[in-house]
């Protein structure tokens, strides 16, 4: 009989409830365990190998709990580490696990939301600086105007339950005049960062109407709902009670009381050490 588990999902932080809780309201069935390494987040600085060590060091955790696939729900993480992990460690340390990420999908689906194919990106430093969405653009819409703006602020104001306070409000409204100056043509903006469907709705009151602001949360979900169509071997190794279980690398209580907050409903963590 085989061994089942459940869903593993990664972030720096707690962005990546964002993308578990899309994922789980079109794949409810299905078991979910959610890592956020709180206690070294923000991740966006950091460099290349700091980030792949920091990542392949959770996957190890979410593979020992079972998880024979890991969704990256992280842009940092899907941009410095994703990569090296699939080429690199599956095939050598756990060729019958899988690890997916946010880019490709969010880049496949870019180009049917602009109507005049000019684009904006917000993302934090680090994956702006990894070019990772204009490498993957060029393959998939090579004809889009892609303009890329690094936001370093909006994820500490996240972490922090900063976003809604005037000084909150002004770096929002500092970072979307930017991205504006340098295209003004832009008719549609990706939130490249899994914290910044937090911020949606300022985000959103802040520019103007005609601009479409995508999240990736139903991207990823209906991607990952396509996979396990087209690889069913990895669904037949997913468990399916319709669990969800956090884990935190910061204080657990700490952690309940700012996901409960951000994502509007009772989570409760346990502390785990990488």
């Amino acid at each position: 009989m085989k061994a089942l588990g459940p869903i593993g999902v990664f972030d720096s932080g707690y962005g990546g409830l964002t993308i578990l809780n899309d994922i789980r309201q079109h794949l409810p069935q299905y078991d979910y365990l959610y890592l956020g390494d709180n206690a070294r987040a923000p991740y966006g600085s950091r460099s290349f190998d700091v980030i792949y060590e920091y990542t392949w060091e959770a996957v190890q955790a979410l593979f020992d709990a079972g998880c024979s696939l890991v969704i990256l729900a992280c842009n940092t993480a899907s941009a410095k580490a994703l990569r090296t992990i699939q080429q690199k460690q599956l095939p050598h340390f756990a060729p019958d696990k899988r690890v997916l990420g946010v880019i490709r999908p969010s880049t496949e689906a870019l180009e049917v939301y602009s109507k005049n194919k000019h684009v904006g990106i917000l993302a934090t430093e680090g994956t702006v600086k990894s070019e990772s969405y204009l490498i993957e653009l060029q393959k998939f819409a090579p004809e889009l105007t892609v303009t890329q703006h690094a936001c370093p602020m909006w994820v500490p104001l996240v972490e922090n339950n900063q976003y809604q306070t005037e000084g909150g409000t002004f770096f929002i409204q500092q970072d979307l005049k930017a991205i504006l100056e340098k295209d003004p043509q832009i008719d549609t903006i990706l939130l490249g960062c899994t914290h910044y469907p937090i911020l949606k709705n300022q985000i959103e009151a802040n520019l103007p109407t005609h601009i479409r602001v995508i999240s990736q949360g139903n991207i990823v979900a209906s991607s990952l709902a396509d996979y396990f169509i087209r690889h069913p071997e990895m669904d037949e190794k997913c468990s399916k009670q319709g669990t969800v279980t956090y884990w935190t690398t910061e204080n657990a209580a700490d952690f309940s009381t700012k996901a409960s907050q951000l994502m509007e409903q009772n989570i409760e963590a346990v502390h785990i050490k990488l």
